[in-house]
């Protein structure tokens, strides 16, 4: 079964080429290539990711159907809605923004994304990312709590394309917050939808559904072209989520 090989800089194949679900690997696209900055960038820009493990070449995916969550659909549960509020209502509490983005992908890279086994952020993927977001691609959204890094995510933005990538936790719903305090910057950015790439119950359960991959990549396409947005938290987004949310 052939699979394209790429070499560095080489273009990306149409992700309509990718392995259909009766195929082995279903949504793989190709192999090789790099992993700079210019070559991620084009990737997200497609609808292209990059996921492989230890030991493994350089593999490129385009998942069909792609699981997105809709910032409008995000379900807050009430349990969550209460734990939110408790936050945002504690001085001790914040959301902060690539203030440590290093540390949250070592946290992450450390950790099983729910849904999944073992880690896909190997070295040379978290040194990639690492660059991508010295080159302002790649951020953290992260949740301190008495000063200290309770937990947090960290994604891809192009434009206003949003692309999750992996979340973290050492405190009960910490992510959860951090994926919370995300949707309310996409709402008031006008960011319609986050990525999240693969179907698992767990964001499911927040939302997130399948939508077919050439709607996908036709977002995509539209979205990389709008100017960027602050990427800064502001105390006010929460209401978005939590009208009317006093303001510590």
């Amino acid at each position: 079964m052939h699979l394209p090989w790429l070499q560095p800089g080489d273009p990306f194949p149409d992700p309509a080429q990718a392995w259909d679900p009766g195929q082995p690997a279903p949504g793989l696209l190709a192999a090789g290539g790099a992993l700079d900055v210019d070559s991620l960038q084009r990737a997200y820009a497609q609808g292209i990711f990059p996921w492989f493990s230890e030991g493994q070449p350089i593999l490129w995916w385009s998942t069909d159907p792609r699981m997105v969550l809709f910032t409008a659909e995000f379900k807050l549960h009430r349990s969550l809605r209460k734990t939110l509020q408790r936050f945002v209502a504690d001085p001790r509490c914040e959301i902060r923004f690539d203030v440590d983005f290093d540390a949250v992908i070592r946290a992450c890279a450390g950790s099983e994304r729910p849904g999944q086994s073992g880690t896909w952020i190997v070295p040379a993927m978290v040194q990639a990312y690492q660059a991508f977001h010295r080159a302002g691609f790649a951020h953290s959204v992260e949740t301190w709590i008495d000063g200290r890094l309770a937990g947090g995510l960290y994604c891809v933005v192009i434009g206003r394309a949003v692309f999750g990538e992996s979340m973290f936790t050492r405190v009960p719903d910490a992510s959860k917050i951090a994926l919370a305090a995300l949707v309310a910057w996409c709402r008031h950015a006008g960011v319609a939808l986050v990525d999240c790439q693969q179907n698992t119950r767990h964001l499911a359960s927040l939302g997130a559904r399948e939508i077919p991959r050439a709607d996908f990549v036709q977002h995509v396409a539209g979205e990389v072209r709008r100017p960027p947005a602050a990427w800064r938290f502001e105390p006010v987004y929460w209401n978005a989520l939590l009208p009317q949310t006093p303001q510590a």
